[in-house]
Order: C-alpha cells, then sequence, then structure tokens
C-alpha cells in the first residue's frame, strides 16, 4: 500500500516530533508545577525555567532515538502514548501521583472501583490525549534513507547532540535543578510515562521478582493466656476496617457537623490522633494486619507472610472475615472469608456496588453457632470515591445539595463535603447497629468493637483529590484517621479494663496502624513472642495481677 506523501516523515522529524509531544502536552502539568515553585528574583531564574522544557524535550528525544528500531518503535509509542494520557487524566483531575503504591493500586483494583473512575470527561479526555495522536502515529510512514548504517549514524548523533544539551543545561543549573527536586521529591513523579515505568517495575519486583515467597509463619506459640476472670464467658470482637474514613469530618474529633450523631450515643472510646499506615488500601490493610511497625513495612515480606488473623487463628479464636470493598489485600487469605457482594443481595446492592449493611446480612446465624472465641471482620465499602453518593441510602441525603457525580473536580467544594459527610453518617449508623447487636450478645459473650479506617481522603484541599499521595508529603486529610473503641461492661469488668482511663488516654495518646496487631492479641489475652505490651492500646489501663 503507497501512503499519501503528507503522511510521511522522516525519521528524526518523527522522534522530534514524538519528543515534544510527550515534553509539553503530556508533561504539561509537571513544567507548570515547576514553573509555579521557583521564585523569580533574577534574570538567572527565567532561564532556569525556560530550560526546563528544552531538557525535557532533549530527553525524550535521546530515548525515541535509542529505540527507534523497525517493528518496536511504533507499538511502543502507543503503550506510552495511552498509558500517559490516562495518568495524566487523573494527575489533571484529582492531583494524584504515580507511584508505585499508585501502580498497585491499579493492578488490584477490581472491575467495580475501576469503573467508578470512567465517565464521559475520562473518554473525551482519552479520545484527545489518547486514541487521536495513536491516530496519527499509526497513518506516518517513516522515512529512514536508502542505507540502514546511514540512518543508524543519524540516530546516534541526533541522540548524543540531545544529551550534550541536557550536560550543558547541568553544567548552567545543576544547583537549580538539585534544590528543586531536593525540595520537592514528588515533582518527578509528575514526569510521564517515567513514573509509570518506574511505577511498574518496582511493583512487579516487589511482587514477583524478590527471593522466595515461601510463606513465613508467625505467633505459632499464641495461645490464651490465664483466665483473668471468675466469669468464662466467650470473647467475641468485631473489627470493622473503614474505607476512605478522614477524621477531619468526624464530630467524635471536634468537627463541628455532627456526622456521628448515634455513635455519641454509644459511649464509644475515640482516638482523635490516630494516623494510618498508608494513604491507599493496597498498603495500609496489609500493614495493620501485619507485626511490622510503618518505618519497617516490607510490602514485598507482608505479601508471603503471616499476619494478625493467623496468630488469633493459632490461638484458637474463630476468625471470619467479611468482605465489601474488593478484597482484604492478603490479610484474610488464610483464614474463612466470603465477599459479600458474590451473594447477589438486591435489596443492598446495585450497579455492582453493595450498601455497608451487606455486612450484617444473617451475621446472627453466624454467632449463635459460635462456640469459641472469635473475632469478624467487617471490611467496609465505606465512603469509597469518587462516587460517594453512591455510598448511602437516600434517607441518609441529609446535608444538601450533594455532588451526585463522581467527577467531584468539577463539584461545587461545599457540596461535595456534604456529599462525603452523608457517607460517614450512613457509616456511623451502620457501626451504632453493629455495636447493638453485641449488646444483645452480651449474655453469652464478652463483647468490644473496633473500628479504624484504612486511609482519610483529600477533598480538594490543596488542589488534591482522592488519595494515594506518597506518605512523605500527603496532606493530613489522607493519613489522620478516625479509630474508636467499644466495650460491654461485661468485657471490661472480665478483663479488669478502667474505661475512664482508656478515655483519657485516648483523648491525649497518639496512636497509629501500628497499635492494631498487639491490641487485638491483647483484647483476647493471647500470649505470644510477638506481643508487644507497649503498642497494645488498651494494656496500660488494665489492672491484672
Amino acid at each position: 500500500m503507497k501512503f499519501p506523501n503528507k503522511l510521511q516523515c522522516h525519521s528524526t522529524w518523527f522522534n522530534f516530533g514524538a519528543a515534544l509531544f510527550f515534553a509539553i502536552v503530556l508533561n504539561g502539568l509537571f513544567v507548570f508545577r515547576a514553573w509555579q515553585i521557583i521564585t523569580y528574583d533574577r534574570l538567572h531564574d527565567y532561564l532556569f525555567a525556560a530550560s526546563i522544557p528544552v531538557v525535557l524535550i532533549s530527553a525524550f528525544y535521546f530515548i525515541f532515538s535509542l529505540i527507534a528500531w523497525p517493528f518496536i518503535r511504533k507499538p511502543l509509542l502507543i503503550v506510552l502514548v495511552l498509558t500517559s494520557a490516562a495518568a495524566n487524566y487523573f494527575m489533571h483531575s484529582f492531583g494524584t501521583v504515580i507511584d508505585t503504591n499508585m501502580i498497585e493500586n491499579v493492578f488490584e483494583s477490581n472491575a467495580q472501583e475501576a469503573g467508578a473512575l470512567i465517565s464521559r470527561t475520562w473518554v473525551v479526555w482519552m479520545l484527545l490525549m489518547g486514541i487521536l495522536p495513536v491516530a496519527v502515529i499509526s497513518s506516518i510512514r517513516i522515512q529512514n534513507g536508502q542505507r540502514w548504517w546511514w540512518s543508524l549514524l543519524q540516530r546516534l548523533a541526533g541522540a548524543l547532540g540531545a544529551l550534550l544539551i541536557i550536560l550543558l543545561m547541568a553544567v548552567l543549573f545543576y544547583k537549580d535543578y538539585a534544590s528543586l527536586i531536593r525540595n520537592n521529591k514528588g515533582l518527578v513523579k509528575m514526569i510521564t510515562p517515567a513514573n509509570i515505568v518506574s511505577g511498574t517495575g518496582h511493583y512487579v519486583d516487589q511482587r514477583w521478582l524478590q527471593g522466595s515467597q515461601q510463606l513465613v509463619k508467625i505467633g505459632q506459640d499464641a495461645h490464651k493466656g490465664p483466665l483473668i476472670a471468675a466469669e468464662q464467658k466467650k470473647t467475641l470482637v468485631v473489627l470493622v476496617v473503614g474505607e476512605t474514613g478522614r477524621a477531619e469530618d468526624f464530630s467524635l474529633g471536634g468537627y463541628q457537623r455532627d456526622t456521628n450523631p448515634q455513635l455519641k450515643q454509644q459511649q464509644v472510646i475515640y482516638y482523635p490522633h490516630a494516623t494510618s499506615c498508608g494513604t491507599e488500601t493496597a498498603v495500609s490493610v496489609p500493614c495493620m494486619f501485619s507485626n511490622m511497625p510503618r518505618e519497617q513495612y516490607d510490602a514485598n515480606l507482608a505479601h508471603h507472610q503471616e499476619g494478625l488473623l493467623d496468630v488469633l487463628a493459632h490461638a484458637g479464636v474463630s476468625v471470619l472475615w467479611r468482605e465489601n470493598d474488593g478484597g482484604c489485600k492478603g490479610a484474610c487469605d488464610r483464614v474463612p472469608h466470603t465477599d459479600m457482594t458474590m451473594w447477589n443481595l438486591t435489596q443492598y446492592c446495585h450497579d455492582g456496588f453493595c450498601l455497608d449493611d451487606v455486612l450484617l446480612h444473617n451475621l446472627d446465624n453466624y454467632t449463635a453457632s459460635l462456640q469459641n472465641d472469635g473475632i469478624i471482620v467487617l471490611h467496609q465499602m465505606g465512603s469509597h470515591g469518587p462516587a460517594y453518593y453512591q455510598r448511602y441510602p437516600s434517607q441518609f441525603r441529609r446535608f444538601t445539595p450533594t455532588c451526585d457525580s463522581n467527577q467531584i473536580q468539577d463539584c461545587d467544594h461545599q457540596a461535595l463535603v456534604n456529599t462525603y459527610d452523608n457517607s460517614l453518617l450512613y457509616t456511623d449508623d451502620m457501626l451504632s447497629r453493629t455495636i447493638d447487636k453485641l449488646k444483645a450478645l452480651s449474655d453469652r459473650f464478652n463483647v468490644a468493637m473496633v473500628y479504624l479506617s484504612d486511609h482519610g481522603e483529600s477533598l480538594g484541599e490543596h488542589g488534591m483529590y482522592l488519595h494515594g499521595a506518597p506518605y512523605m508529603f500527603a496532606p493530613s486529610q489522607q493519613t489522620h484517621i478516625p479509630l474508636l473503641m467499644w466495650m460491654s461492661p461485661g468485657y471490661a469488668a472480665a478483663y479488669h479494663v478502667n474505661q475512664g482511663c482508656l478515655r483519657q488516654q485516648a483523648a491525649e495518646t497518639p496512636v497509629s496502624q501500628d497499635n492494631l496487631f498487639h491490641t487485638l492479641l491483647g483484647m483476647f489475652n493471647i500470649q505470644t513472642g510477638e506481643y508487644q505490651p507497649r503498642l497494645d492500646m488498651i494494656r496500660s489501663c488494665q489492672t491484672l495481677s
């Protein structure tokens, strides 16, 4: 087939055009943010700012000159354009930072979660920024010259020229670039597709390439400690793992709007100074169930090491995980678990999502047959964004107007906050009803409930939406989480817990998801070498002989 002359392009100009598109169009946000950071006090600063797109164009031209091989160049460019266009949409729309953790979220998201992010705006964006450029790339016939060695020399000369420009800019502005990168570590993660390639490489390495993946067992010495009360009731604890609850909007922690009206009546113990292990579910959930503190957390090790639920099972505690948020991220792999969305309960589920009421469905049947100490983990859909308006029944639409769209960046800020707060009202109701169910079981069990969110959420503060920012510079909205506890009088008496002491300590003491592993072991009086009393949030308020 003979191509029209207007679609013919020399290899040099093709590479330059591709470099220009990636540097200016796909990385325009990076350039703009860098320009915003620079302080313009002298001519040198303006020249430094002008050098940034020059360096980007030269870098991309250098790379594209090296990969300009027949049968490789176009397919590779097409993949890079499409992935970069998708990444750009989320960076532009939600202030998302693309790194290893975000890539992990992409790989581990289910179809429903991914579908919630798709919108007409996303489709238009992908058509203009992805499909259209791909169509142009596909239609161009690249001319390489008559002799292969001459084309190779041209590419090498072009690559060398681009490299010399980069080196020249480094000589002239080394201190400026060093300062810009050192003081704004997240800025580099905005360069696409470098962020995608780097994040994917790290994820693949951590998940599949790092050494042995044989299961590492822990806490096999775990056993129930001596009875600490004459009453020999079994113990039942419900652990509710929230999704995207941010402490900033919990009235229990001082938020002026009453988002916790029912929990306030339940006399729960609230921890206003709680932080998460990560800023996304894929990090926080396996981290909070591991025996590793955040500073030493190793995601690769956690992937093939037993955690809290395994240790409790070793000690004879019956474990059940009920799922409504797309998966337990490995935390429940070796214990009984059920995905409630698979029950197809139409009274709770629609459009591929289920309201959190599904987690309480027929739970009484399970507790009626429970003969041992037990822990039930309820993994909420909670306030999962961006479709906050789908996370609660209509009767909880109390704060209006609302943002009934997944294009939250286009909504009025107050409407967005109203919608998010409505989802917290529903969580408040669900948690309160969980406590009521436990109260009804207090004649058979010493009962308690713990709730904590996996991470927080940004609602437009600092231009950021959703979550997943690198922890080092994540805003408090993404790391400050709600954490609360409730226990029956029977539980407090049986385990000698001074609730007044606990309430005072909760108000004053910083805690984190690091405390969950040891607190849950302590709540069952499990003795094991893995248990660290200093990280048990209850231990210092117990009077044990």
